[in-house]
């Protein structure tokens, strides 16, 4: 069992050239576990992304207090692909389109990155588990061959997102906002796609607006975020409360002000990294 825990984090933005140094995070402790399936919900402008962004090691974020570990060891010196080879998984929120390397090619250096010299996996292994995985989230081959995302409508990015989480198979996989833009059809298989991966080995931490998704992809946990930290936190049944009641009444139970402030620089700037 591994453990990535966030403690007491503190984060602002780092624009310098915009001379924007707001604090989003302002003290987020959370810790997940292997085996685990964990959703953080809230209004727009809390955090969430930027949490997500962070754990990854996005330099737009500036870390002023706090720690991110993976059993017990920081993080926080170590850039994003060495956080990547340290068991991480990303799912953005708009995943960008790269030319010039196809998807097949993308995920099997990504693997291969992860593995030792003398355990590389090979073109035939590779292949097999590529195929098994298209064929659960409903792809063609054809899209495997294709360049990353280019082309792609946001219902395939994000499908294609899935897929190379099922490939790489990390320790724990941030799924940011996976569901936003997808019809009932698509969603369905975005969550079989996660629900593919449940193990004892591999954590979720789902950052979504919605309830919908969490009705396909069962949590252990619901966080609420507000004014950069984590509020409430509860099983399934808080997402229904916060659905059929909205965030107004858990604002005035706590006393937080209600703030309309674009805090998350990923959700003001859907190109992200």
């Amino acid at each position: 069992m591994a453990t990535l825990e966030i403690k007491n984090l503190h984060v602002r933005i780092n624009d310098p050239e915009n001379k924007d140094t707001r604090e989003i995070l302002k003290g987020v402790d959370l810790v997940i576990k292997t085996g685990e399936t964990h959703a953080i919900m809230g209004p727009n402008g809390t955090g969430k992304s930027t949490l997500s962004e962070t754990i990854m090691g996005n330099p737009r974020y500036e870390i002023t207090q706090g720690d991110i570990l993976i059993d017990g060891q920081s993080l926080l010196e170590l850039p994003v692909d060495e956080r990547a080879r340290a068991g991480l998984f990303l799912a953005m929120q708009y995943p960008v389109e790269i030319k010039g390397i196809t998807n097949m090619e993308f995920m099997r250096a990504a693997i291969n990155a992860r593995r030792d010299d003398d355990d590389q996996m090979s073109v035939r292994d590779f292949l097999k588990e590529l195929d098994r995985n298209l064929d659960i989230l409903n792809m063609s081959e054809s899209m495997a061959r294709r360049y990353l995302n280019e082309g792609f409508s946001g219902g395939e990015k994000k499908r294609n997102e899935i897929l190379q989480l099922m490939m790489i198979k990390p320790k724990f996989a941030i799924l940011d906002e996976i569901d936003s833009g997808l019809d009932i059809d698509a969603l369905q298989v975005v969550a079989k796609g996660v629900n593919a991966m449940a193990s004892p080995d591999f954590g979720t931490l789902m950052i979504t607006h919605y309830q919908r998704l969490l009705n396909y992809i069962k949590p252990d946990f619901v966080h609420v975020m507000m004014d950069g930290r984590i509020v409430k936190t509860g099983d399934a049944k808080l997402a229904l409360k916060l659905e059929d009641e909205g965030y107004a009444g858990l604002r005035d139970e706590l006393g937080i002000e209600a703030k309309l402030v674009d805090d998350d620089l990923s959700e003001a700037n859907p190109d992200g990294i």
